[in-house]
């Protein structure tokens, strides 16, 4: 049974708007403001500095087995043909994490753990975007592989605010890009939008492990925490295994894998 230390000043409903950065292994937590108000000022506060907190014990008890069908369902409209890239798996703890965080927050299922690269396109019809996928080993030969992830993160979006196209809650593990990774997007960008084409700089991966309602979201960072320190591998350097195209129109019970191209 794993243990974790829980910052005693910190209510429940503050620990949702925090973001947990891992900078070492094994980690040292730190805590930061994620809203995008609080970027430009954002403090840090180390639990070394804190004396003597409480211990808390998890383990996957605490997860319970949910039918499917009985949890609440993701009420945004999405749109368009989606890329996504789909990480490795170490005993599958990726779709695990899916399962466990669905079931015990009878939260939106996501139908597979992904890392997005490209959403919601509108200006390719499905035979004409699964063409293009079939041409992505002419030129990406291997996408590059992703370092140990940077942070966990649990917030919740509002569609029209700056770099965001939906509103949802979600949890995370929060990714880092780098110039590899960069010029990957660019041409993948360029298959699928030709040579000219607009992306946010510089990319912000992240694999998704939860999504809610933001009007009754059940997330907490505090509940993606202590499922990491039961499950370590989470926080471990993956390779990107496939790259898949989806269709996600509608609700997200609606979406659906059409093409997918290994990488190795």
């Amino acid at each position: 049974m794993a243990q974790v230390q829980i910052i005693p000043s910190v209510s429940a409903t503050d620990l949702s708007k925090l973001r947990l950065d891992f900078a070492s292994s094994p980690p040292e937590l730190t805590e930061s403001v994620v809203s995008e108000e609080e970027n430009n000022s954002r403090s840090e506060t180390s639990t070394a500095d804190l004396i003597s907190p409480p211990i808390v014990e998890v383990s996957d008890a605490n997860f319970s087995i949910l039918p499917i069908q009985d949890r609440r369902k993701l009420q945004w409209e999405f749109k368009g043909l989606t890329i996504w890239l789909e990480l490795e798996e170490f005993d599958s703890d990726l779709t695990k994490a899916v399962e466990d965080f669905s079931s015990k927050h009878c939260s939106p299922f996501i139908p597979k753990p992904h890392t997005t690269a490209i959403y919601g396109m509108e200006h390719l019809t499905i035979d004409e975007a699964k063409a293009k996928l079939r041409r992505v080993r002419d030129v990406i030969d291997a996408w590059p592989a992703f370092a140990k992830p940077t942070g966990i993160t649990q917030d919740i979006a509002e569609c029209g605010k700056p770099g965001q196209v939906c509103s949802i809650a979600w949890s995370e593990l929060t990714l880092a890009s780098n110039p590899e990774h960069e010029r990957a997007l660019d041409t993948l960008y360029e298959l699928f939008y030709g040579e000219v084409y607009t992306r946010d700089r510089p990319w912000k991966p992240h694999n998704s492990i939860a999504y809610d309602n933001p009007e009754d979201n059940t997330l907490s960072l505090l509940d993606t925490v202590l499922y990491a320190s039961i499950h370590p591998t989470l926080m471990h350097a993956r390779r990107v295994e496939a790259i898949s195209l989806w269709s996600t129109w509608g609700k997200m019970e609606e979406w659906e894998c059409l093409e997918r191209v290994r990488f190795w």
